[in-house]
C-alpha cells in the first residue's frame, strides 16, 4: 500500500483566474476542484496540501475570489512512484450572506459550465466548516455532482476547533447525512496539518481510477 505520509510536492505555481468559460486555459493535467463556502478555509487548505504558505492568498474578506483560480503542481504521491502533474482549481466561494443574487447566479453558471464541459476534471473536494451544520447548498451540490458522475469528497475543515469526541461524532453524522451522495467524508486541520494524508489518498485514488 502506498505511503501517503510521504507525499512530495516539487513545484506549485499560479496559472490563471477564469471568470468566464471562454477564459479557461487549455486542458492538460488532470484537475482537482475545491469547492466550499467563502469562509470555509479553501485557501488555507490549498497552502497546506501543497506545502506552500503563500500559494493561495488568504483574504480577511470572504467572497473576494470571483473566478476559478488554477494552480499547477508536480507531485509524487508515494516513494518509488513517478512524478505527476496535477492542476488544482479553487472555485469561487458560495453561500456568503452578503453576496448579491447576481453573484450567486454567476457562480452557478460558471461552476456548472466548468463541471459539465471540462474532461480534465476528475474529482472534487467539498469543504465544510466543522462548526456549521450542512446547508442546503452543500446537499444540493453533492446531489448534482452525483448525478453528473463526478466523485466528491467532503472534507470537514477546522477540526482543531473541536475536541476528539466531537470530531468522531461529527464525521459519523456527516457520513450518515450524505450516505449515497458522496465518495467519502474526512476531517482536516490545515493549521495543524492533520488529515492532509487522507486528502491526498482520496485524490490519488480518483486519478488512478479514471483515464
Amino acid at each position: 500500500m502506498a505511503d501517503f505520509s510521504k507525499v512530495t510536492i516539487f513545484d506549485a505555481t499560479f496559472v490563471s483566474e477564469a471568470r468566464e468559460l471562454s477564459q479557461f486555459p487549455a486542458a492538460g493535467a488532470p484537475e482537482v476542484a475545491i469547492a466550499g463556502r467563502s469562509n470555509v478555509g479553501k485557501s488555507t487548505l490549498l497552502n497546506s496540501i501543497t506545502n506552500r504558505n503563500g500559494l493561495a492568498r488568504v483574504s480577511k474578506t470572504p467572497g473576494r475570489t470571483r473566478g476559478l483560480v488554477m494552480f499547477d503542481i508536480t507531485i509524487r504521491f508515494a516513494p518509488g512512484e513517478e512524478r505527476q502533474a496535477i492542476r488544482l482549481v479553487d472555485l469561487p466561494g458560495y453561500g456568503y450572506a452578503k453576496g448579491p443574487k447576481e453573484d450567486r447566479l454567476s457562480w452557478k453558471t460558471l461552476v456548472e459550465g466548468y463541471v459539465r464541459s471540462r474532461e480534465a476534471l476528475k474529482t472534487m473536494l467539498l469543504l465544510v466548516d466543522a462548526r456549521r451544520d450542512l446547508g442546503e447548498e452543500e446537499v444540493q451540490l453533492c446531489d448534482w455532482l452525483a448525478a453528473e458522475g463526478l466523485p466528491c469528497h467532503v472534507v470537514i475543515t477546522k477540526s482543531d476547533k473541536l475536541g476528539a469526541t466531537e470530531r468522531g461524532l461529527l464525521v459519523k453524522a456527516r457520513k450518515e447525512a450524505l450516505r449515497g451522495r458522496v465518495s467519502s467524508v474526512s476531517m482536516v486541520s490545515a493549521l495543524k496539518s492533520e488529515g492532509i494524508e487522507e486528502v491526498w489518498k482520496k485524490i490519488a485514488y480518483d486519478l488512478r481510477a479514471t483515464p
